[in-house]
């Protein structure tokens, strides 16, 4: 129990009585003033207005007589303290995003991603009313982990209760500033209210430059948080194995850490959903099985029984990819149309799924990969392509036969052969041209088929039915075929 001080200072320390005097009564109990703290209503009843209270413990208590804090200056404190981490927050800029605001189920998203995106926000949700551990989003651009760790913050706010929300590289930025003489806060001070925040919500982890003293400063926020057990709400689109050690072997302790992945495609990307940015599927949007001509009347009566097989073929394994599909032929003869349209049937089903590029292109890609400006790291890039669930290779073997790229064809393939994920591959290289090592592998009847198309050019066709255009000799054997 504790009593309302009356003419006492925080500073002052009531004596206690001599033995031989008798016991003093207790001190008298501040009457609300009207004039001192507005309306009657307002002043604190258990301190009478003046702050400060004495607590009832027996004499020889070190709290005996002494003027201690009134819970109503405490929750003060707490609202200061609240104040000072909104001044520094990144939320302001973020009051509309919120749970309300969330769409959980996009028309675009597949079942199993819509299931997967509605399980993220209702686990923010639970988090929100009542932060406990740490909460890890992961996830690719723009798939929503900011919207609902920002979400996180402003349910918090709207309660109440204190939220910290920083982007990651700005508060480096904020706690370099801070080093300057004329900075209106230390940067101990700065750094003792980011790691001691009730809830810390940390936004593009693995986003900032990883300079040494980067990687120092976030090492001791985090260990610092953890060690504390302090709730904390951490967002990133970084592998875990990308991270630094120290901070990855916390981020993945389950006794503190609850880890969500996100698989919800970018939804900010201008993209058809589904495509990877290395993807130019969206070159080939109009290349649809419903519109691949197997009625050609130039062809003879074995090209156009060679032509419906090999379209069955791919009709086939559009609606069920499984293993390898290698389409060979001459240049013009349908393959890219063919491998484009199973691309485009495979992700109006399952968006996110599927990668079409042009191998000397996925190549460039590789090597811009290695460059120090580069937005995505090598390892990340390559993880990405032979991870991709169905993947589609237009023109091998028209790039340059280097041994980088020779390597990095074979451990793209190899992986993909062994893992047997679905791939679909172009060329115009017959099989007894292709490098040993590749061929065995398109051959294998058990994981795949190799269809040879070997027919006229349609671009010939075109060109011959052109009335702009000279006409061509009505030949067509095998040795006039470009």
């Amino acid at each position: 129990m504790t009593l309302p001080t009356a003419g006492f200072s925080p500073d002052d320390e009531a004596q206690p009585p001599a033995p031989s005097q008798p016991a003093q009564p207790s001190p008298p109990v501040a009457r609300p003033s009207l004039h001192a703290a507005g309306a009657a209503s307002d002043v604190c009843p258990i301190c009478g207005g003046t702050g400060y209270v004495l607590a009832d413990v027996p004499v020889g208590h070190p709290d005996f007589g002494k003027a201690l804090p009134c819970r109503c200056r405490e929750k003060d404190r707490v609202q200061r303290r609240l104040a000072a981490l909104h001044t520094i927050s990144n939320v302001d800029t973020l009051v509309r995003l919120t749970f309300d605001t969330f769409i959980a189920e996009p028309t675009h998203l597949t079942p199993d991603k819509a299931y997967n995106l509605r399980r993220a926000l209702e686990t923010c949700i639970f988090f929100a009313e009542s932060p406990d551990g740490w909460l890890l989003l992961s996830g690719a651009y723009g798939c929503g982990k900011t919207h609902l760790a920002a979400s996180i913050a402003n349910a918090r706010l709207a309660m109440g209760e204190p939220a910290l929300f920083m982007v990651v590289p700005d508060l480096l930025d904020h706690l370099r500033a801070a080093f300057n003489p004329h900075s209106t806060i230390t940067y101990d001070n700065l750094f003792e209210q980011v790691r001691t925040a009730p809830l810390l919500i940390l936004d593009d982890l693995g986003a900032q430059s990883s300079t040494p003293w980067a990687q120092e400063k976030l090492f001791q926020l985090l260990n610092y948080r953890y060690n504390a057990r302090l709730a904390t709400v951490i967002t990133t689109n970084q592998r875990l194995e990308d991270l630094d050690p120290r901070i990855r072997s916390r981020l993945m302790d389950p006794s503190i850490v609850s880890h969500y992945t996100i698989l919800a495609p970018d939804f900010r990307s201008g993209q058809n959903p589904g495509q990877s940015e290395l993807s130019t599927l969206g070159f080939h949007r109009e290349q649809t099985l419903e519109n691949f001509d197997i009625r050609r009347p130039d062809l003879s009566g074995e090209d156009q029984i060679t032509l419906r097989t090999v379209y069955a073929v791919c009709e086939e394994f559009a609606r069920e990819p499984r293993g390898w599909l290698t389409l060979s032929g001459r240049s013009g003869a349908g393959k890219t149309h063919l491998a484009a349209a199973i691309a485009n049937y495979v992700v109006s089903t399952s968006p996110n799924s599927v990668m079409f590029v042009v191998v000397p292109d996925l190549l460039d890609h590789l090597r811009a990969a290695f460059s120090p400006n580069a937005n995505t790291s090598y390892d990340r890039r390559f993880d990405e392509i032979k991870r991709v669930p169905c993947l589609v290779l237009d023109d091998l073997g028209t790039e340059s036969a280097t041994p980088w790229a020779r390597e990095k064809l074979f451990q793209l393939l190899n992986y993909r052969y062994n893992a047997l994920l679905p791939t679909v591959i172009t060329t115009t290289q017959a099989a007894n041209e292709i490098e040993p090592w590749l061929r065995t592998r398109m051959l294998d009847v058990t994981r795949g088929q190799f269809c040879a198309l070997d027919i006229p050019s349609y671009r010939r066709t075109r060109l011959k039915d052109e009335p702009s255009v000279a006409p061509r000799p009505k030949g067509r054997g095998r040795q006039q075929r470009d």
